[in-house]
């Protein structure tokens, strides 16, 4: 059964990609990392936000 629920959560996974960007914590100075699901569609608006 375990097999049906992994295989309907595969269908829609396609059409995101999974970012991951470094940040500097002011405190301590030491880098964390963030990640975060963003669409296909929207990854170069994403990207230049970071900028």
């Amino acid at each position: 059964m375990a097999k049906k629920v992994v295989a309907s959560l595969q269908k829609g996974g396609k059409n995101f990609t999974k970012c991951i960007r470094m940040e500097k914590s002011p405190k301590t100075g030491a880098y964390t990392f963030k990640d975060e699901m963003v669409l296909n569609s929207e990854i170069n608006e994403y990207l230049k936000k970071l900028k």
